[in-house]
C-alpha cells in the first residue's frame, strides 16, 4: 500500500502560501497570529472536504478524523505554527501526512473499530514557551502559567488568544485521558544534518532533548557614545558579548556532546547608534538529553552572567519562560517503526532528537513514537528548509505502515 505523494505535495504547498512573505520567501505563522488561525481554518475545511469530523479545542488544537473518543484512538500529527521566516515542512509535514494516511486507508477500504485522529497542535514553536497545545492534551497546564505566559515582546498568551476569540483558560479543559489513546505518532523533518550527510532515508527517534528558555536583561546606563570614556561605561552590549564568548567554555565544563546553547534574539536599548546601550534584552535557549545536565548548564549560565554583570557594572535579571525535560520515546513504538522500515528496505538509523517536539508531552500519557526524514543540508527554521519529495513519500509510507500495524 502506498500513499498518494502528489496529493500530499499539493496540500503542503497550498498550506505554505498562508503566511508566506515574498520579500524573504519565509513562512510567518507565529502561534495565535492571524496567519496561524487562517491555517487552522484552512485545515478544518480540507478535512471536512475529505469527509472527516473536525473541531478545535480550547487550546486551539485542531483535530480531524473519525471514531468514538471514548475508545482508545491512534492519534497522529504535529503543528502548523511556524517560527518567523520559517520553512514549509517543519511541523506541517506531520499534520498533512496524518490526513494523507487517513485518506489512503479509506481508499483501500481498511475497516477498523480503532478511532484514528489527526491533530495540528497549537503554539508548538515557542512564541509563548512552546508545546502549548501538546501540554494541553497531556493535561500539563496550570492556571498560573496560562495567565502569566508572554512572548519576548511582552504580549501575553491570554491576550493573543482573546484577540482570536479564544479563552486561554479553556485550554485547561482540553486534556485527553490516557485511556482515550492507544498511541501517538509524529512524522517530522530531522532539522539537523545527520540523515542527509549519511544518505539515510529514515530516523527512528529514541528520545527527545530537553530545553529551557530564558529572557535575560542586562541593565546598565545609557550614555553618550562620544563623551563617555571607555573605562567608565556601564555598557550592556559588552556584557552580552562577553557571555557569548563564554558559551563554549560552559558547554565544555558542564555539558555533553548533545548540549546546545543559543542566544537567538537580541534587543539593545535605547537602540541609537550614538548612544551606549543601557540595556540588553536577549534569549538563551539550552538543550540536552539529560535533565541533570540541563540544571548544571542553567546554573553555569547564571553564575557566568552574574560575574559578567559585576565586571561591567550591570544589573542581571532573567525570567525562565519554559523548562521542558528530556523524554524517551516508547521502545515498543520505536521498535515497530524500525520493523516497518526494514520491511520497506529503507536505510535508517536510531537517533535522539536535539529539537523539541509534541511527542515529548504526548509520551507522558500514551505510547508515542517519532519518525524523522532528512532535511537537505540539515537546514530548518529558515526559508531554504527543504526535504526531497521521495523522502516525504518514504516517511509517510512508514507512518501508514505503523498505523496499519497498530490496527491489526
Amino acid at each position: 500500500m502506498q500513499i498518494n505523494c502528489e496529493r500530499l505535495k499539493t496540500n503542503l504547498l497550498e498550506l505554505s502560501r498562508i503566511g508566506y512573505n515574498e520579500d524573504d520567501r519565509g513562512v510567518y505563522r507565529p502561534g495565535f497570529s492571524d496567519a496561524d488561525m487562517q491555517a487552522r481554518s484552512w485545515l478544518q475545511d480540507k478535512a471536512k472536504a475529505a469527509g472527516y469530523e473536525t473541531y478545535m479545542d480550547g487550546a486551539g488544537n485542531v483535530f480531524f478524523g473519525r471514531g468514538d473518543r471514548n475508545k482508545p484512538a491512534i492519534l497522529m500529527g504535529s503543528h502548523i505554527d511556524s517560527v518567523p521566516a520559517g520553512g514549509i515542512f517543519d511541523g506541517t509535514l506531520g499534520v498533512m501526512a496524518a490526513l494523507e494516511v487517513m485518506q489512503t486507508l479509506d481508499e483501500n477500504d481498511i475497516q477498523t473499530d480503532t478511532p484514528i485522529w489527526g491533530v495540528a497542535t497549537a503554539e508548538e514553536e515557542g512564541r509563548f514557551g512552546g508545546m502549548f497545545g501538546a501540554q494541553a492534551i497531556a493535561g500539563k497546564l496550570n492556571p498560573d502559567w496560562v495567565l502569566s505566559a508572554h512572548d519576548a515582546d511582552d504580549v501575553y498568551l491570554k491576550d493573543a488568544m482573546a484577540a482570536q476569540g479564544l479563552d486561554a483558560m479553556a485550554a485547561l479543559d482540553a486534556a485527553w485521558r490516557p485511556e482515550q489513546l492507544k498511541a501517538f505518532l509524529e512524522l517530522h523533518i530531522e532539522q539537523g544534518p545527520v540523515l542527509f550527510q549519511d544518505n539515510l532515508q529514515i530516523g527512528v527517534v529514541d528520545g527527545i532533548s530537553g530545553v529551557f528558555k530564558w529572557i535575560v536583561h542586562l541593565k546598565g546606563k545609557a550614555d553618550h557614545a562620544g563623551t563617555a570614556p571607555m573605562d567608565k561605561r556601564s555598557d550592556a552590549f559588552m556584557g552580552l558579548a562577553d557571555f557569548a564568548h563564554e558559551i563554549e567554555r560552559i558547554i565544555a565544563e558542564n555539558g555533553t556532546d548533545k548540549t546546545r546553547i543559543t542566544v537567538g534574539k537580541v534587543e539593545l536599548k535605547p537602540g541609537n547608534p550614538h548612544t551606549v546601550p543601557g540595556e540588553a534584552v536577549f534569549t538563551i535557549v539550552g538543550r540536552d538529553m539529560d535533565e541533570d545536565v540541563m540544571k548544571e548548564l542553567a546554573n553555569a549560565c547564571n553564575k557566568t552572567l552574574s560575574a559578567i554583570a559585576r565586571r561591567h557594572y550591570l544589573r542581571f535579571e532573567y525570567e525562565q519562560t519554559s523548562w521542558l525535560g528530556p523524554k524517551p520515546c516508547s521502545n515498543s513504538i520505536s521498535d515497530l517503526i524500525e520493523k516497518q522500515v526494514k520491511k520497506r528496505g529503507y536505510t535508517f538509523t536510531r537517533m535522539p532528537s536535539g529539537a523539541g517536539h509534541d511527542t515529548q508531552f504526548l509520551s507522558e500519557i500514551t505510547e508515542a513514537g517519532l519518525i524523522f526524514i532528512p532535511s537537505v543540508n540539515g537546514v530548518s527554521h529558515a526559508p531554504d528548509e527543504w526535504s526531497h519529495w521521495h523522502d516525504v513519500e518514504a516517511g509517510t509510507n512508514i507512518l501508514l505502515d505503523v498505523v496499519r500495524a497498530q490496527l491489526d
